[in-house]
C-alpha cells in the first residue's frame, strides 16, 4: 500500500529547499534540491503528498474527544489534550488544548497549500495522477477547515500559502463562506477522485470519490437545515455503487475493527497505520490493568452504558424492558459487550486464553485486585474499561498498526435515516434500509427490536442508534453539539458503576461534575495566543 513509507517526512526535504537557495534564482544546482527544482522530482511530490496525509488527523484526538462528551471520562487529561478541563467547563482561552489544536489544523492546511501551490511545477508525473493528487489534498484541506469551523465558527480561511507576516493580519472569514468553500472543495474532489474499486491494492487507503461524498453529507448533516441534500447524497451512495464505490455492512460488528479485516467493505475513510512503522498506542491506558495496561486514562461512563437498549429494543427505564438493575448487563444490545468491559466480562488474551475481569471492589480472587475500582489510582475511574478497538496483534506497550475508521457505511445509513426523519419522510422502507440491518448485524433477533416502530420518539431512537453504533469513533461530541443537547447531557455529574454509597446517586460513582454554558460553550474560544499575535482576530461571544 502507498502508506508503507508513511513516516518518510517531507518536512526535512522542504527544509532543504529553504536552506539551499541560490544567489541567482534562475540557476538551479543539479546536485541538490532547491526551491526551483524540488517539485520536479516525482519522489519529492509523493513524499509531499504523504506529508499532507500524515497531518490529517491523529489517534489522540480520535479517542480522547470521547471524554469531551457524555460517553467517557478521563481524570488525567493533561496528557490527552485537557478534555477533562473542557468537559468540566473549567477552562479559559489560554488552555493549551485550544492553541495546540488550532495550530494542528493550520499546519495541515499550510502543508496542503504548499502542495497545491507547487505541484504543477512537476512535468514528469502523468496529468491524471497529478489531478488525483490535487483532489486528495483538497479533500484533506476541506477536512481541516471543517474541523476548525465546527469548533470555532468563523475562522481565517486560507486558500493559498501565506507568509508569517500575512498570517499576523488575517481576519476571521464568516462561517457561511467557509462552509461553501468546504462544500465546493469536496465537490471538486469527488469529481476527480477514483472510487475505492478503481484503486489497486497498492493504493488502498487513498481518499476516494465515496469519501468525498460521505464527508460532504456529514458537513451538511451538521448544519441541521440542509437535510434534503444529506438525504440525496446518501441515496446516491447507497443506490449508485457502481459510480461511487461498492460499500456494505460487515456481517459481524466486531469484525469491523479487526486487524485481519482492514479495508473491509464498510470502510469509506480511515487513518492509515502500519505495524512497527506508524502506530498508535492509546490502548495502554484503555484496557484492563491485568491485560497489561499501565493505567486507565479513558473510562466509559454509566450514562453510556445505560444508553444501550435491551434485546427487545426498549430502553432500560421503559415499561416492559425486562431490565434488572441487579444484573444490569444481561439481555442488552450486543454492542455493549463488544465495546465495554464491565464487571464479570471476559477478556481474550493475545495467546487465545481468557480471563474474567473483576471490577467491583472486593470480588477479585487474585489478591492483587488490579482491575478493581478505586476512587484514585491507576485503575478505572468509572468501573468500566474499553474493549472496542483492542488489537491483539499490537506489539509491546499496545502499539497498534490498526487503521482508525473516520467514516464507514453504517454512518451513511444513519445519516440517511436521520435526514429522512427530519424531513418527515421516515417510513418502514427507510427503516428497513438503515436501522434494521444495522441492528441485525449487531446481533438483535427479537422482532420488537427489528420492526419499524409505530410508537415512540423516532428522533430519540435514531440518535441513540448513532451513539451505540459509533461510540469511540470520534462522533458523539459533535452529535450532542449539533443537536444542541450538550447543555442537557453535559451539565451535572458524569457517573460510573454502582460501586459507591447507595445514599448518594443510588450508589453510582460520581466521576466528574460537568458544566456546559449554552451561551458560549457551543463554540470554543479563539486561542489567546493567536489574538495576541493578530489584532484582526476577534473573540467568540462571552469569553
Amino acid at each position: 500500500m502507498f502508506f508503507k513509507y508513511f513516516n518518510r517526512s517531507f518536512t526535512f526535504l522542504f527544509l532543504v529547499v529553504l536552506s539551499a537557495g541560490c544567489k541567482k534564482m534562475d540557476l538551479a544546482p543539479t546536485d541538490r534540491f532547491t526551491e526551483l527544482n524540488f517539485w520536479t522530482s516525482d519522489e519529492n511530490v509523493n513524499n509531499a503528498l504523504n506529508n499532507v496525509y500524515n497531518r490529517m488527523y491523529n489517534s489522540q484526538l480520535y479517542f480522547y474527544n470521547e471524554a469531551l462528551s457524555d460517553n467517557a471520562y478521563t481524570r488525567l487529561g493533561i496528557s490527552a489534550g485537557f478534555p477533562d478541563a473542557i468537559a468540566s467547563g473549567n477552562f479559559t482561552p489560554t488552555l493549551a488544548r485550544f492553541i495546540n489544536e488550532w495550530d494542528y489544523y493550520y499546519t495541515g492546511i499550510k502543508a496542503a497549500n504548499i502542495f497545491l501551490d507547487n505541484v504543477d511545477k512537476n512535468t514528469t508525473l502523468a496529468p491524471a495522477v497529478k489531478e488525483r493528487m490535487k483532489a486528495e489534498v483538497r479533500f484533506i484541506r476541506a477536512f481541516h477547515n471543517f474541523k476548525l469551523m465546527t469548533w470555532w465558527g468563523d475562522i481565517p480561511l486560507l486558500k493559498k500559502d501565506v507568509s508569517i507576516e500575512e498570517a499576523k493580519n488575517i481576519a476571521r472569514t464568516p462561517r457561511a463562506e467557509v462552509l461553501e468553500f468546504i462544500l465546493s472543495e469536496l465537490d471538486a474532489a469527488a469529481t476527480a477522485l477514483p472510487t475505492r474499486d478503481q484503486y489497486s491494492n497498492a493504493d488502498r487507503g487513498r481518499i476516494t470519490k465515496g469519501a468525498a461524498k460521505a464527508l460532504k453529507a456529514r458537513v451538511l448533516l451538521y448544519e441541521g437545515n440542509r437535510m434534503a441534500e444529506v438525504a440525496a447524497i446518501c441515496e446516491d451512495l447507497i443506490n449508485n455503487q457502481a459510480a461511487n464505490g461498492s460499500y456494505s455492512l460487515v456481517s459481524k460488528y466486531d469484525d469491523i475493527f479487526s486487524p485481519t479485516n482492514e479495508y473491509n467493505s464498510e470502510v469509506i475513510l480511515d487513518l492509515q497505520y502500519v505495524p512497527n512503522l506508524r502506530t498508535w498506542g492509546e490502548y495502554i491506558d484503555f484496557a484492563p490493568i491485568s491485560a497489561g495496561a499501565r493505567g486507565n486514562n479513558l473510562a466509559p461512563t454509566q450514562e453510556l452504558v445505560d444508553s444501550y437498549v435491551m434485546l427487545n429494543g426498549k430502553k432500560i427505564n421503559e415499561p416492559g424492558s425486562g431490565y434488572d438493575e441487579s444484573n444490569p448487563y444481561a439481555g442488552r444490545d450486543p454492542r455493549l459487550t463488544s465495546t465495554i468491559i464491565y464487571h464479570g466480562a471476559t477478556w481474550k488474551n493475545p495467546n487465545g486464553s481468557t480471563q474474567t475481569i473483576y471490577i467491583k471492589p472486593g470480588t477479585d480472587p487474585d489478591p492483587a485486585r488490579k482491575n478493581e475500582y478505586k476512587p484514585s489510582g491507576q485503575g478505572t475511574a468509572t468501573g468500566y474499561y474499553w474493549k472496542k478497538y483492542y488489537d491483539p496483534t499490537a506489539t509491546g506497550g499496545f502499539n497498534s498498526g490498526l487503521n482508525l475508521i473516520l467514516i464507514r457505511y453504517a454512518d451513511v445509513l444513519l445519516m440517511y435515516a436521520e435526514a429522512k426523519n427530519a424531513l418527515g419522510q421516515m417510513t418502514q422502507e427507510v427503516w428497513d434500509k438503515t436501522i434494521r440491518p444495522i441492528r441485525q448485524r449487531a446481533g438483535f433477533t427479537d422482532p420488537a427490536a427489528l420492526s419499524y416502530p409505530t410508537t415512540g420518539d423516532m428522533t430519540a431512537i435514531i440518535r441513540n442508534e448513532r451513539r451505540s453504533e459509533l461510540v469511540l469513533e470520534d462522533s458523539r461530541i459533535y452529535d450532542i453539539r449539533r443537536w444542541k443537547i450538550a447543555e442537557s447531557v453535559l451539565n451535572g455529574w458524569a457517573h460510573g458503576a454502582k460501586f459507591e454509597d447507595p445514599s448518594i446517586d443510588n450508589g453510582y460513582i460520581r466521576a466528574q461534575l460537568r458544566t456546559f454554558e449554552a451561551s458560549k460553550h457551543y463554540l470554543w474560544p479563539i486561542p489567546a495566543a493567536e489574538i495576541g499575535k493578530d489584532p484582526n482576530l476577534t473573540q467568540n461571544p462571552n469569553y
